[in-house]
């Protein structure tokens, strides 16, 4: 009796702890340092590619705000916080999103709270990493390429651009590698989707990797818009060409 006392008390807890309900997602958000009253957007990108529309406004109010609304699937979403530069960017799904905005740098900001966002956080921090020799060697070499922008010393102008661009080329490749790699290890995440698709945009596309990574794509991610516009490519480059002339067929004598 006890057990079944304690079962019952358990299923009760975990019920009133799942503040959201199927198709809808919550925004909990704190907003240290930032007056109440101060509006935060919830914003997407527009279907006809006008930018970002704002589908959800709130204020601020005691450092805290919340969003709720309904979601048929993950996708990437913004927030803009009136009076910030910059935005924060985040994936909104079924679930309970939490994002501490930072009110002195705005990258800074933290999101958590579900498995995507989690995942994004960690391969944003990763490309980071990749990313800095480049990011360091524009910050070290701007007064040089500055001040041989103003003396028109065209030898140090050419020196800067040529290891520039050889840094750029490593920092690319190994960019690209790391995408490959987290989409063969991360067939749950939503990011290996996006980046699945990205990969078909490619000029020079693998064909033969794009289709095995869908494959190995969970299947909530192949019922997603990029999941399906992954296979819609796929079986457009299996088909025949529609609408080319074809051979007249030739005449026994």
């Amino acid at each position: 009796m006890k057990k079944l006392i304690l079962l019952l008390s358990a299923t009760v807890v975990l019920i009133s702890c799942n503040k959201v309900g199927k198709g809808e997602f919550i925004i909990s958000g704190t907003a240290k340092g930032i007056a109440d009253g101060k509006t935060i957007i919830l914003q997407t990108q527009d279907p006809n590619g006008m930018g970002l529309k704002p589908i959800d406004t709130v204020k601020v109010k005691d450092g805290k705000f919340e969003i709720k609304g309904k979601i048929t699937e993950p996708q990437f979403y913004m927030l803009k916080v009136e009076s910030l530069n910059g935005q924060i960017p985040f994936i909104l799904e079924n679930a309970e999103v939490t994002i501490a905005v930072n009110k002195d740098s705005i990258n800074k900001s933290k999101i958590s709270g579900t498995y995507n966002n989690d995942e994004f956080v960690k391969f944003n921090e990763e490309l980071v990493k990749i990313q800095k020799t480049l990011v360091d060697f524009q910050k070290n070499n701007t007064p040089a390429m500055n001040k041989a922008q103003q003396t028109k010393d065209t030898a140090v102008i050419n020196k800067l651009m040529k290891e520039f661009s050889k840094i750029q080329e490593n920092v690319g490749a190994e960019s690209k590698k790391r995408y490959l790699s987290y989409a063969e290890t991360h067939p749950k995440s939503y990011i290996s989707a996006l980046i699945i698709q990205g990969m078909q945009n490619s000029p020079d596309i693998d064909a033969a990797k794009v289709e095995k990574l869908y494959a190995g794509l969970d299947e909530s991610l192949k019922n997603t818009k990029p999941g399906k516009a992954i296979k819609e490519k796929l079986n457009q480059a299996k088909s025949p060409t529609t609408g080319a002339v074809q051979p007249a067929p030739s005449s026994a004598k």
